[in-house]
């Protein structure tokens, strides 16, 4: 029987407390060290997504990961992803492919078959590698979900993994955090988590010593490292928590443009925009109030994964009036995928794959018509826009068929499969723009062009940008990693065989 890769599980004391990161950081110290490594996330539940070289969807934090591995990505590392459509149903994408649409108590019926398909999954991913670096989900300490838990400690005591537990200083009560999640899980479970990380540290962090030292008595658990907080470089967050409860902007008091992205209720791929964040010289900004626009430079209309209820929010939160007052003031629009879907006159969901099956109109800012319907399309895509080539991706359900003389931008291959398609659309004037390509922004010539679109020109767009900035901020978290956690204890929980492969 061939050697399974040993397996380090990374749970959470809550959501967003920072497991993501500290599974980028140790995908990226371990692949330096030689290991082939990759990531795994049993489930997700996210609306960003990403899509595979074999053209499967999974959970663009996963796909963060496998690049910060070195790897390629596969639906593997994250088999089940929940994409909510409503506070209380999802879609279910199981092993890349989009499944069933389900309510809570629905996917709570299914999780025996689905711990079984992502248990699969992980195994598959343990006969190619050396490490696989769990990352669990939310808090680990669920009471009420445990029973048919398949992400967090259920999954570690099945790999057989030693358990770091996250928790988070910033948001306050990080002893409540630990010492509350050990007393939530049976005496078992304690035994698999091995020690802490705190994350999100401020200040001078040898006053938190004290603290160190009371963790460890407490719990008789070591604290492997307390990450200080980074803004020197920029990692992509797993979903749109960050962006949650965006202020209004306030543009007089600013002193550079500003690049304006509408925060839909339900929005969808937001790290489209990490390129445009990273810009010296221009300042991007997610808008969740209504407000005037006249100010900005350009507004974006991101991706959705409910385009009828996110334009309903529009109408009725007072932002479609505020976009047309924009359009007619001579404003730029961007719309991708589902924001492209917006900007038509249209969006038609005879089959209901949103809701109840119907039609809602659109902005009515592109002469384009969207039909919601299956099957999904996932696809790796090389394209060009005005002779400069890139490469996205699409993930959406329906087609947009706009007049040819209008369409953005040519498709040259998806999927590696040749092809001669158009996608998007274009004003007459040029400032209104729709296209389905999300990671439009990953490609410097490509960036560069539309800033010069929108009156940006004077914006410089190096060639670290997309993915080579990625790949350098990867680097970044792994010397920030390493600088601040002890790595040779995090080692010392590996199996002897791979330890001695470190030395």
């Amino acid at each position: 029987m061939p050697n399974k890769a040993a397996c380090l599980a990374v749970l959470g004391t809550g959501s967003d407390v920072g497991k993501s990161i500290v599974t980028t950081a140790l995908c990226r110290i371990y692949a330096n060290r030689g290991l082939k490594v990759a990531p795994y996330k049993a489930q997700n539940m996210s609306n960003n997504s990403g899509v595979t070289p074999e053209g499967m969807e999974m959970g663009r934090a996963q796909i963060v990961q496998a690049e910060a591995a070195r790897i390629a990505p596969h639906c593997d590392m994250n088999p089940v992803l929940l994409k909510p459509v409503s506070d209380v149903g999802s879609q279910v994408v199981l092993n890349g492919v989009a499944w069933i649409d389900a309510s809570s108590q629905d996917y709570y019926t299914k999780k025996d078959y689905l711990f079984a398909q992502s248990h699969a999954a992980l195994e598959r991913l343990r006969a190619e590698n050396d490490l696989i670096i769990m990352e669990g989900a939310g808090s680990c300490a669920e009471v009420n979900l445990m029973e048919h838990d398949i992400v967090n400690l259920r999954m570690a005591a099945r790999a057989d993994a030693p358990v770091i537990l996250v928790a988070d200083i910033d948001r306050g009560g990080v002893f409540a955090q630990i010492v509350g999640t050990l007393a939530c899980v049976s005496p078992q479970q304690q035994a698999l988590i091995r020690g802490f990380v705190i994350n999100r540290f401020r200040g001078d962090i040898t006053l938190f010593q004290k603290g160190i030292d009371w963790i460890e008595q407490r719990t008789g658990k070591p604290v492997f490292g307390v990450l200080p907080w980074f803004k020197h470089f920029r990692i992509e967050a797993e979903d749109a928590v960050v962006i949650e409860n965006a202020p209004r902007f306030a543009p007089d008091a600013a002193s550079e443009p500003a690049i304006g992205v509408i925060r839909l209720p339900h929005i969808s791929n937001f790290t489209d925009f990490d390129p445009l964040a990273g810009l010296q010289g221009c300042r991007l900004v997610y808008l969740q109030q209504p407000q005037g626009l006249s100010r900005m430079a350009a507004v974006i209309l991101p991706g959705s994964k409910s385009t009828c209820s996110d334009l309903q929010w529009l109408l009725e939160s007072g932002w479609r009036q505020q976009l047309l007052t924009y359009r007619e003031g001579g404003g730029h629009i961007l719309g991708i995928c589902g924001g492209y879907q917006m900007l038509g006159t249209w969006v038609r969901d005879p089959d209901g794959i949103e809701g109840a099956p119907g039609a809602t109109a659109g902005l009515g800012l592109l002469p384009v018509e969207t039909v919601l319907k299956a099957p999904k399309t996932t696809t790796l895509t090389d394209f060009r826009w005005q002779g400069l080539k890139g490469r996205g991706y699409e993930i959406h359900m329906g087609r947009t068929d706009p007049p040819r003389e209008r369409s953005l931008m040519l498709v040259d291959r998806r999927n590696g499969v040749a092809c001669d398609d158009d996608d998007g659309c274009v004003s007459e004037d040029g400032r209104v723009m729709g296209t389905y390509m999300h990671g439009l922004f990953d490609t410097p010539a490509i960036t560069r062009h539309w800033l010069e679109a929108v009156g940006l020109g004077h914006i410089t767009v190096d060639t670290t940008h997309g993915p080579a900035a990625r790949d350098q901020a990867y680097e970044q978290l792994a010397q920030h990693a390493a600088t601040h956690l002890d790595l040779a204890a995090i080692t010392a929980l590996l199996p002897k065989a791979l330890r001695e492969r470190l030395r």
